[in-house]
């Protein structure tokens, strides 16, 4: 079992940054790809990040270059600096983990989820 914790959402003005945290309470965090997802109303849950254990990371093309996801293995956090946000950006953010190697963007494929963070960005 990992339970996951969200913190840092808010609201900011459009290029500004904000910093996510996700903290992973579990003995086996090291092993687990973790990713950072997020769902705006009315539309489903996308993809944004990804890190594996040896600290390859993923990304969805509209976040690249401005977003990125980081983890912390001594303190079982995985991290998001997002910078030049963008109204578009606005959404509920999950930190979420999976134990699969493979199709790091499906969300069906993570079997922990944390409770979400809102993140507001203002035009």
């Amino acid at each position: 079992q990992v339970q996951l914790v969200e913190s840092g959402g808010g609201l900011v003005q459009a290029g500004g940054s904000l910093r996510l945290s996700c903290a992973a309470d579990g003995r086996t965090f090291s092993r687990y790809v973790m990713s950072w997802f997020r769902q705006a109303p009315g539309q489903e849950r996308e993809f944004v990040a990804g890190i594996n254990w040896s600290g390859y990371t993923l990304y969805a093309d509209s976040v690249k270059g401005r977003f990125t996801i980081s983890r912390d293995s001594a303190k079982n956090t995985v991290n998001l600096q997002m910078n030049s946000l963008k109204p578009e950006d606005t959404a509920i953010y999950y930190c979420a983990a999976t134990l699969s190697p493979m199709n790091w963007k499906l969300s069906t494929h993570y079997n922990y989820w944390g409770q979400g963070t809102q993140v507001t960005v203002s035009s």
